[in-house]
């Protein structure tokens, strides 16, 4: 259903001065970005910004240094927890804006400053709302960029005594029009998974390699036969991407034949399923070529994303927020190859994240130019508030979830 909402007026009015205090948090925020896990000053500005405007309810150190803001407007009705991401990334900046990170060789790259500020938005809307029902759970979440932060958050049980019912999230994305809303049905993002595989062989005198065991030969072999398992189509069920990120072999000694090296790669897949079928076929090949050449081996999995699924209620609520606001909405085909924990999420609760347009031209995600487009910040405040309105507003029209 497409329908306009009151408070869309109540945002216009005080739009201007919502963006700009979110701007200068976003800014601040910018300038002063901490690594996964530890996000401790990052998460006590966002506490500090939400006290300074609203008395609702904290709580703190979840999942490590997450953060959520609760709002109770009934103890009946949907609980509704939208989240975003403290930590920035092990990149150094190279812009010279006045808000340029201060901590060297760290930098909020991926945008979570800007999601950030955009819940920060919506707090302050919050704050001014007269819903009828349900509560809205603010959720700032630690440890995104290593795969860690959403289960973390999971394990520490706050959410089971929150009890949510709908999960929301967006990302921006840079190099799709500025403000375009971004619906992908099913999958939003790929399962993803790093490995490290590791061989032992034997060191020995360069000139006498048959007294020792060299693990050239067999990472040449695993090498190719990795290749061979990648599945590059994208519209295919079983795609499949394995890409090799570092390798290591022996040392710069010209006298010592090499007894060690190690292999890195990302696993990608559509689902988590066709993920373990990957893994094991990986493990089987490294073991296979190992025993052949008479290596010890070891595989170590880490920075582990499940799929996010889009649930088809919460997708049709992101279109119906789009039309309301008069948003261009995209229908994406595919889901995205990158990673986002928010899969975490999705296998427990019927969850949806959208994506948002930062921009044709904008830099990409992740690479040292990369600023979050201020612009875009409303409509990321006006999409949310959209969600929100439609589950707990008074011409709510969507049946509360049971169970």
């Amino acid at each position: 259903m497409t329908m306009m909402h009151p408070e869309t007026h109540e945002f216009t009015e005080n739009r201007n001065e919502i963006l700009k205090e979110i701007t200068q948090l976003r800014k601040t925020l910018h300038r002063h970005p901490e690594l996964s896990g530890k996000e401790k000053e990052t998460a006590q500005r966002i506490q500090g910004f939400i006290s300074t405007h609203h008395d609702t309810e904290l709580i703190t150190g979840i999942g490590g240094n997450g953060l959520a803001a609760v709002y109770r407007f009934s103890d009946d009705g949907p609980v509704v927890v939208i989240r975003c991401e403290l930590d920035a990334l092990p990149i150094m900046e190279v812009n010279q804006f006045e808000h340029r990170s201060v901590n060297p060789g760290v930098s909020h790259k991926c945008g979570h400053d800007g999601h950030m500020a955009v819940l920060a938005g919506v707090a302050l809307m919050l704050k001014e709302k007269k819903l009828k029902k349900g509560k809205v759970v603010l959720l700032f979440q630690p440890a995104e960029e290593n795969g860690e932060g959403a289960h973390a958050v999971l394990e520490s049980g706050v959410l089971k005594n929150l009890k949510p019912d709908y999960f929301f999230a967006l990302h921006n994305l840079p190099g799709e029009k500025m403000n375009t809303v971004i619906v992908v049905d099913h999958f939003f993002s790929a399962s993803v998974q790093s490995v490290c595989i590791s061989l032992k062989g034997k060191q020995c005198h360069a000139s006498e390699p048959e007294n020792g065991i060299n693990p050239a030969a067999a990472l040449a072999k695993i090498i190719d036969a990795l290749a061979a398992l990648n599945v590059t189509d994208e519209t295919q069920k079983n795609f499949a991407l394995l890409t090799p990120v570092h390798l290591t072999m022996g040392e710069k000694a010209y006298g010592i034949s090499a007894g060690s090296g190690e292999l890195h790669y990302t696993l990608r897949t559509w689902s988590d399923a066709k993920m373990e079928e990957l893994k094991t076929k990986l493990s089987h090949l490294v073991t296979t070529v190992s025993d052949a050449h008479a290596l010890e081996h070891d595989i170590s999995w880490f920075d582990y994303f499940p799929a996010s699924v889009n649930d088809p209620e919460c997708n049709q609520l992101i279109r119906n927020a789009a039309a309301g606001h008069g948003l261009e909405v995209k229908e994406r085909p595919l889901p995205f190859k990158f990673g986002e924990d928010f899969g975490w999420y999705s296998a427990k609760y019927p969850s949806a994240m959208f994506g948002l347009g930062a921009g044709v031209n904008s830099p990409a995600l992740h690479h040292h130019d990369y600023d979050f487009p201020d612009e875009i910040a409303g409509t990321g405040i006006e999409m949310f508030c959209g969600i929100i309105d439609q589950l707990l507003g008074e011409k709510a029209e969507l049946s509360q979830k049971t169970g």
